[in-house]
């Protein structure tokens, strides 16, 4: 069981759990009309390590002066958290017109799934009392949002923060899912 916690600090925090988050997928302009495309997703976990989202915040908000900006982020890495059951059923990316592989919840893939096993994956199941149902984050969906963005979302669409010791078992398997070797087939 995951452990959360449900109070709020002001700064974007590793392990945050925000819902309608804003995924820009492009934007262009032809003669002078501009075109922006994006998802929403109900759900999502930040990755980015705590101390650069602290550092940031330092530099940022406060009244701490440096004479360089290069504690500043850009963006923050996040992830998008799916409900299990529709991971299961490769139904987490209808609404975007996406079909994904279904994954048998009896069978070893999806045993595999809650046990952690699958590198692309992360399951989490909450403590009672959380406010989310079982779920998993896709390390391959992951994206970037603007912190300035995050940090004013933050204070209306925050849900729960996943507590230290979950929180690095998550970064831990992130960067081994992004450190993964690609063979040619």
């Amino acid at each position: 069981m995951i452990k959360v916690k449900k109070t709020r600090i002001s700064r974007v925090s590793q392990g945050d759990i925000l819902r309608n988050v804003d995924h820009i997928e492009y934007l262009s302009e032809k003669q002078g009309n501009i075109e922006l495309s994006k998802i929403v997703f109900p759900l999502v976990i930040v990755l980015t390590q705590d101390c650069d989202l602290a550092q940031d915040y330092k530099f940022r908000w406060s009244r701490y002066v440096s004479k360089t900006e290069d504690k500043l982020l850009l963006s923050v890495l996040v992830a998008p958290i799916y409900n299990v059951e529709h991971v299961y059923t490769g139904e987490q990316l209808t609404e975007l017109g996406m079909r994904m592989e279904q994954i048998s919840r009896k069978k070893t893939p999806g045993r595999c799934l809650r046990n952690n096993e699958t590198p692309r994956f992360h399951y989490l199941e909450f403590e009672s009392g959380a406010p989310i149902v079982p779920s998993v984050i896709d390390f391959k969906h992951y994206f970037s949002v603007n912190v300035v963005y995050l940090k004013k979302l933050k204070a209306t669409n925050f849900v729960c923060q996943i507590s230290e010791l979950y929180r690095e078992d998550v970064s831990q398997r992130f960067s081994s899912f992004l450190g993964r070797i690609g063979l040619p087939n």
